[in-house]
């Protein structure tokens, strides 16, 4: 099929003309308030969206509806999905469910089999976990593990860093990905099984092959405090492994189940398999059933209600920041489609005769390169070419969404808080993070892109 979006009837005009500047304006008063300016990001999306509607030539009162309307559309569809995503998270940590995953694929793992177990258990860890409290939690036993088994720390930290963060950029229930699918339209089952698809060659030739390669040129030694710090107090009354990689795989398999009800029963939309499993593989229900199945299973190791109750209100509290950003963007996007923009990008998609899985992506290369946020830049970036998803069918619509999660995650720098969360945690020099997670983020982003266009062809 052609890549190329339907531009509306009409040719280009003047008022498109203003349209494209005042979005460049909106982009560059967002860019200039967080990265120079170091203002909070739902700020700067809140005086980005303003910008935009007065350049555009809204009327106040209509960039207010148009902001508002959008806030709340976001925070009902998204928000509540990465408060619940967060919960899981928080009980998986604090009952050692996760450091039960990690000693069990880490143990008994020679110099070879090592980054690849990293690899995979961080991948596990980072379906439903953000990446910063993955981070956390991985970090002890990767510190752990290099020093007694004498590994170089990348051969080991670099896949670990894959794995979170190409999870983190391309599947659901993270902020990015639920962004893009709701910006989109996207059928969410869909897209998360060609994310899933496209993850695993990313977290292979990002992981254990770049580390291979960066572990012999890049040889960091963590703070020996740092060390002792992280590596004690673990906890001894651990939930099993079966039932922690049940309760963490439960959601995304709800959601999986969705999509093949869907292709199986394609012409029956009323079979009663397919209803039941469209509503248990929608992401709100798929969640919430993990963290009820959460509390069951990791409940007792908590210490019983009251520690539940503590956790669960615990969980939110990290997440805030990311929830007002992400709704803040949903405004944005609003201001974006209620001002005309919209059809402008889509006619200007066209005359480029630009694929808009590789608009996409540059668009959130941009944005990502100026702000350091992945969120940041798949929120912007979703609200731009939502318009092109118009002439796409609906595997191509998936495409799309995760072509701006590739691209949200190119080259993360100095104005990125995760580069210097592993700079401390691994012990590197700025130039040190620089040639090994800011180049692994960069692979990680061109090597998905790729695929992307890869399954685009095949589909």
């Amino acid at each position: 099929m052609s890549y190329l979006a339907a531009a509306p009837a009409g040719g280009w005009t003047v008022h498109d003309s203003r349209l494209m500047i005042a979005v460049v304006l909106a982009i560059a008063v967002i860019v200039t308030l967080i990265a120079w300016q170091k203002v909070f990001p739902f700020i700067a999306l809140v005086l980005g969206s303003a910008v935009l509607g007065f350049a555009a030539g809204m009327p106040a009162a209509k960039i207010l509806d148009s902001f508002e309307s959008g806030l709340g559309e976001t925070t009902a569809s998204v928000g509540v999905l990465i408060a619940l995503g967060s919960m899981l998270g928080k009980m998986l940590a604090d009952s050692g469910g996760a450091d039960r995953i990690v000693d069990t694929l880490a143990s008994n793992a020679g110099p070879r089999s090592l980054p690849w177990k990293i690899a995979l258990l961080a991948s596990i860890v980072g379906l439903p976990m953000f990446f910063e409290i993955g981070l956390v939690v991985l970090v002890p036993i990767i510190l752990l593990v290099a020093r007694r088994t004498r590994t170089p720390l990348l051969l080991v930290g670099i896949p670990a860093l894959a794995g979170l963060s190409v999870l983190h950029g391309l599947v659901p229930p993270h902020p990015g990905p639920l962004v893009a699918i709701d910006a989109l339209h996207a059928n969410l089952g869909i897209t998360l099984a060609i994310g899933l698809v496209i993850a695993i060659p990313t977290v292979i030739i990002a992981g254990p092959l770049y580390g291979m390669f960066i572990s012999r040129r890049v040889r960091p030694e963590p703070p020996a405090e740092l060390v002792e710090q992280l590596t004690e107090n673990r906890p001894a009354n651990r939930p099993s492994f079966g039932l922690t990689l049940f309760t963490m795989l439960l959601p995304i398999v709800l959601m999986l189940l969705r999509a093949v009800a869907d292709i199986i029963w394609a012409s029956d939309e009323n079979a009663l398999p397919r209803r039941v499993l469209d509503f248990l593989g929608d992401p709100f229900p798929a969640l919430t059933i993990a963290v009820l199945v959460a509390m069951v299973v990791f409940g007792p190791k908590l210490g019983g209600r009251d520690e539940i109750g503590k956790t669960v209100a615990q969980s939110v509290a990290p997440v805030a920041a990311i929830l007002l950003i992400v709704a803040a963007g949903g405004g944005f996007k609003q201001v974006l489609v209620d001002g005309g923009v919209g059809d402008a990008i889509a006619k200007a998609a066209n005359g480029s005769h630009l694929s808009p899985l590789i608009l996409a992506w540059l668009v959130a290369v941009g944005i990502r390169l100026a702000t350091g946020s992945a969120t940041v830049a798949t929120v912007s970036a979703a609200g731009i070419v939502a318009p092109l998803a118009a002439g796409l069918d609906t595997p191509h619509v998936a495409l799309l969404a995760l072509a701006l999660g590739c691209g949200s995650l190119f080259f993360s720098h100095v104005n990125d808080a995760g580069f210097w969360l592993v700079k401390e945690y691994y012990g590197m020099s700025v130039g040190e993070t620089i040639r090994s997670w800011s180049v692994m983020e960069t692979i990680i982003s061109v090597v998905g892109i790729v695929l992307v266009l890869v399954a685009g062809l095949i589909l």
